[in-house]
């Protein structure tokens, strides 16, 4: 069996979700540290694996995949990990609650997207990324309420929308963006912070 390789920046959101998702597959894997502040992403190197000079890429089955929601697709699919339900309405509405932090959360707050909008100047910077993280962390706050946490997002076991909710939290945190009124959300983040998958992907370990 071929090498399970993991081109990752630690503090890469979409990084991050994979990192949760091998480690609830079970399976070993190698890091190669792709260093974005050395902009090493935009190098050569790693334009050769993924011409979006985007992290993360991972070498897997003898596949090379990029775009980290289609590589949890396919995890999904070959590691049996039923982050999503077989009932087609159900896996809708959890798709669709995965995506209001993976589609309509994350891409306003890659750090390309806020320098060029910010010019990377201060407050206007921190200022950026603390209102979308709030906004749009209440709004799946309210978007939880049709579920319910026991203690995940959507029921006993960790699923699709844990998965990418937990690098938004860690954000959260690093640009202190206020979400501490948010009793749903936090019951959800303490179920994670002791799971095994979530605290072996933390970029912190």
């Amino acid at each position: 069996m071929k090498e399970i390789v993991l081109w990752d920046y630690p503090k890469s959101s979409a990084s991050y979700r994979l990192r949760i998702a091998l480690n609830l597959a079970g399976v070993d894997y190698r890091i190669e540290h792709v260093d974005l502040l050395a902009k090493e992403n935009l190098g050569a190197d790693h334009l050769a694996r993924n011409p979006q000079g985007f992290v993360p890429v991972l070498d897997i089955d003898g596949h090379r995949m990029t775009q980290s929601l289609a590589i949890l697709d396919y995890l999904d699919a070959t590691r049996d990990l039923r982050l999503l339900p077989a009932n087609s309405y159900e896996r809708a509405r959890q798709t669709a609650l995965a995506h209001a932090i993976a589609v309509d959360l994350h891409p306003v707050c890659n750090l390309s997207v806020v320098d060029f909008a910010t010019q990377r100047k201060e407050p206007a910077r921190t200022n950026w990324m603390r209102h979308f993280i709030t906004t749009r962390l209440a709004a799946f706050e309210g978007l939880l309420v049709g579920f319910t946490q026991e203690p995940f997002c959507c029921g006993p076991k960790p699923g699709l929308a844990d998965i990418v909710l937990m690098p938004q939290i860690y954000n959260a945190k690093r640009w202190g963006a206020d979400f501490g009124g948010f009793h749903r959300i936090k019951t959800v983040e303490q179920s994670c912070a002791r799971h095994p998958a979530f605290i072996d992907a933390h970029p912190d370990f």
